[in-house]
């Protein structure tokens, strides 16, 4: 019910426009977000290069309402990949298609993005983040046709969606980079696995299947975004069983969550990549990571008794 609520919230226009207001939500976002500018999220990500971890950052927002605002965000990441490469960051870009005009003209959209993937250095990836299941298809699409011309852009896939083994194994052909996330918006039981414990056994599954391309030399990067210790745990004794180097494969987690367990891995020899989130359009995405895990609507009730 709780889950249910927050996903709710995350796309109510009259909490989105009220609550980003009052002062205890501000302070609790400070956990997950570092500040509302580039300069914030890049500063995060130098601190956290010297520590030993690389990053993505991404600007958030998503559902532009005209080609005007999706070239406006288009020049945003063209302009953070030249501030990156000055900086010497090892550090990606992330980017929603709607960002970039999905919702207006596919054609568009795909000339943005393979704007972007031009604009990128050759040994970094420009990341699709997955949205709603009504915008795989879509999503899928762009990215098959920019990936017949650039090596260097990458997908996320959703482990709650019943789906995407199907889609997993029609993308294998392409060689690609993936991220794999267990996926956060609201979705109809026919369509997304309402189980957390289905959901479980379908990320394992498809962290086997990219694990075991990776191995084959059929898959690029493999991204495995989870807090879950658990399915941390599975990828790399999965890896080690494999024979795969322990830089043959990511592990993702987001800026503020689980800190202790990021820098364990880091310790132990592991590639971690934190995804970095920054800009004004920060409340959706912070009521889907509330519904993403318990510990983390706890956190806030702490900052609001305070």
């Amino acid at each position: 019910m709780l889950r249910n609520a927050l996903l709710w919230a995350s796309s109510n226009p009259y909490l989105s426009e009220r609550l980003p207001r009052a002062r205890f939500v501000q302070r609790a976002t400070r956990r997950f977000l570092p500040g509302e500018r580039l300069e914030d999220a890049l500063a995060e990500a130098r601190r956290l290069q010297g520590e030993g971890t690389a990053t993505t950052v991404t600007l958030l927002g998503e559902n532009v309402a005209t080609p005007a605002d999706a070239d406006a965000v288009a020049e945003h990441y063209l302009a953070a990949m030249e501030t990156i490469r000055e900086a010497g960051l090892d550090t990606e870009i992330s980017v929603k298609l709607t960002q970039l005009g999905l919702d207006q003209d596919l054609a568009a959209t795909r000339h943005r993005l393979d704007r972007l993937v031009r604009g990128c250095d050759p040994g970094a990836l420009v990341w699709l983040d997955m949205e709603s299941s009504a915008c795989v298809d879509r999503t899928l699409e762009i990215f098959r046709a920019v990936r017949e011309d650039h090596q260097n852009v990458g997908v996320c896939l959703q482990a709650y969606l019943q789906r995407t083994k199907a889609d997993l194994e029609k993308l294998l052909p392409l060689h690609p980079a993936i991220r794999l996330v267990k996926g956060a918006y609201k979705e109809p039981p026919d369509v997304a696995f309402p189980r957390k414990a289905d959901v479980d056994q379908n990320y394992i599954r498809l962290t086997s299947m990219l694990m075991r391309a990776r191995k084959e030399g059929r898959a690029g990067r493999p991204v495995i975004g989870t807090h879950d210790s658990r399915m941390v745990g599975e990828a790399n004794r999965m890896a080690h069983e494999l024979g795969l180097a322990k830089d043959a494969y990511e592990i993702a987690m987001l800026y503020g969550i689980r800190t202790a367990e990021q820098e364990r891995l880091v310790r132990s020899g592991y590639t971690l990549r934190v995804l970095v989130s920054y800009g004004s359009h920060w409340f959706p995405w912070y009521m889907r990571r509330l519904a993403e895990r318990p510990a983390n609507v706890w956190f806030v009730l702490r900052q609001l008794v305070r």
